[in-house]
């Protein structure tokens, strides 16, 4: 973090304004570092940036686009957010569609939306083709990369071109084009845990108020750099990670793929990550399996967590000196990663802590641009999900004997409604607030705690209530277990809910660990199921986990790695 006195961002109402603001503040700094197609590097500033997506809104100007559904598909890059900024500051509603979905239901978001384009990665050139006859209402196709182009087909380098000459001849159609920041001006489609993707309708005024509260609620400049790795389609990433780090001047890079994180660490040198708990969950186990190699390494590495953790206290940070080759492997720059999408286990956040990687847990809701709660840099819980943003109304409705209840929120961040669907809208907006659906409490200086979702709570015949997400958090202490899931079933005879666990080994630390393969199912739940015995033993009869099965896949999950529990079947191989 530097101590120099840096330009301070205003509050804005929509994107246009916010770009205008920006470009001003860091006009010459670099925006972004991205690769090319020759795999060299090159930069680009905040002011060639604006220039782009004048020159490409003006191009869709003239196409008729005007006032026109758009869809985005693709990976995180450049290209993406230039198409959704150029659709956004002059053009019409941006549909961000996840790249991971299966052709079909593309072509089923595409005619939801009635997008009458799509801007596409040229990776799934081949996908958009099987499509087209599916297709009502998109009249272009847009390839981000270098493509086929006739009729109805371009690609963004010919729009760019085309643009930039009608700026330079005079055309000040975008450039004059108002925006209504309360008018619908992003259409979302929920990834979904529990059932049918749901179309959030967000205007640009209910991101632009989470951009300015987030800001003012963790620490960035324009010296931060920060790679993306959550996809962009996703409101966490596109508003925190791109949106809210272009506001402050943030230079912003893309990770490959999950799979080149590291490498892509070592050439970025990221100051902030936006991750989602099972990447930090994994980056612990692993750096957990070297420390514990043998018995002197794993009592060396439990005396420095032990003695840097006291330092820090009395105030001498010297965290990323004694774990220094833990902070090489980040690319040496890393202060800062911020945790949303899922809790977090604590246990996992304190621990990393005190190797000098500064954890900050949020929570939000697509529904409310996301961002409701976050840690701030003091007075912060690694099990909490912090503090309401300035601004932001938070309760725990009908708190139970236990001060659990249902989180509800309002504020200007909270979403117009669900697309074409009154009766959906008016299920979770009540009087103008929120009901998430998700289970929480407060605590005595008022920071927050996740408990579950309501949809998933086990209510027991005699009236308990169990929160599945609590025993998959014990469940994944288990050095073999990989994930989990926790559910409910009554018992024909007894009539009692049992609570059963449905588990994937992890094979690797099995093996690892014993000389158990594979193909030794009931050896391996053997050895799981001791370990879940130790857990019962430490938690209150009624949670006690009496069956557990194993399924030797993993479970379907989101892009934001969040397990699809409507659609995990009970299929076990024990």
């Amino acid at each position: 973090m530097s101590n120099l006195q840096m330009p301070k961002a205003q509050p804005v109402d929509n994107f246009k304004q916010l770009v205008y603001q920006t470009v001003e503040l860091f006009e010459k700094r670099d925006a972004f570092l991205v690769k090319d197609h020759e795999n060299s590097y090159h930069s680009i500033t905040f002011k060639q940036f604006k220039d782009e997506i004048n020159a490409l809104g003006t191009a869709l100007i003239d196409l008729g686009l005007k006032d026109s559904y758009i869809a985005v598909v693709g990976e995180n890059r450049y290209e993406w957010c230039l198409s959704y900024l150029a659709i956004a500051c002059g053009i019409g509603v941006v549909v961000p569609i996840d790249k991971e979905l299966p052709t079909n239901e593309i072509a089923n978001l595409l005619n939801r939306s009635r997008a009458k384009a799509v801007i596409y990665a040229g990776s799934l050139s081949s996908s958009l083709e099987l499509m087209v006859e599916e297709l009502e209402t998109v009249e272009y196709f847009i390839n981000m990369d270098d493509g086929s182009a006739g009729k109805a087909h371009f690609t963004l380098p010919q729009l760019l071109a085309r643009g930039k000459i009608l700026l330079e001849k005079g055309d000040t159609r975008y450039l004059d084009a108002e925006i209504d920041s309360n008018a619908m001006g992003i259409l979302l489609f929920t990834s979904g845990t529990t059932g049918i993707a749901k179309g959030v309708m967000l205007s640009q005024k209910n991101i632009c108020f989470d951009i300015s509260c987030v800001a003012q609620c963790i620490y960035f400049d324009c010296t931060d750099s920060v790679m993306s790795i959550l996809p962009l389609h996703h409101t966490y990433e596109c508003t925190c990670g791109f949106l809210t780090m272009f506001f402050n001047g943030v230079r912003i890079s893309f990770c490959e793929s999950t799979r080149y994180i590291a490498r892509d660490m070592q050439i970025y040198k990221p100051t902030i990550l936006l991750l989602v708990p099972l990447i930090l969950e994994s980056v612990y186990k692993k750096i957990l399996k070297k420390a514990n190699a043998n018995p002197i390494k794993a009592t060396i590495f439990k005396s420095l967590l032990g003695i840097s953790s006291f330092l820090n206290k009395c105030g001498i940070d010297v965290r990323s000196k004694i774990f220094k080759a833990v902070h090489k492997t980040l690319g040496g720059n890393l202060r800062l990663v911020i945790s949303g999408a899922a809790a977090i286990d604590p246990k996992v956040s304190s621990a990393l802590a005190k190797m000098g990687l500064n954890i900050r847990q949020g929570y939000g809701l697509t529904e409310c641009s996301p961002i409701v709660c976050v840690n701030r840099d003091k007075g912060f819980s690694d099990a909490s999900i912090g503090q309401q943003l300035p601004g932001v109304e938070v309760r725990i409705n009908n708190p139970n004997e236990d001060g659990i209840g249902e989180i509800i929120t309002r504020g200007q961040n909270v979403m117009i409604g669900y697309f074409e669907d009154q009766a959906a809208t008016d299920a979770v907006l009540k009087d103008g607030w929120l009901y998430t659906g998700d289970l929480g409490k407060m605590d005595e200086n008022g920071l927050f705690y996740i408990t579950g979702r309501l949809k998933n709570i086990i209510i027991t015949k005699n009236g308990k209530n169990i929160y599945p997400e609590e025993l998959e958090t014990y469940l994944s202490r288990i050095p073999y277990v990989l994930e989990s899931l926790v559910w409910g079933k009554d018992d024909d005879e007894s009539g009692e809910t049992r609570i059963h666990a449905t588990i994937v080994p992890d094979m690797d630390a099995i093996m690892d660990k014993t000389d158990l393969n594979s193909t030794q199912i009931k050896e391996i739940h053997k050895l799981i199921w001791e370990e879940v015995k130790k857990i019962n033993r430490t938690i209150p009869i009624s949670k006690n986990i009496k069956v557990i099965d194993l399924r030797l896949e993993e479970f379907e999950k989101t892009t934001t790695k969040k397990i699809k529990r409507h659609s995990v079947k009970k299929d076990v191989a024990c």
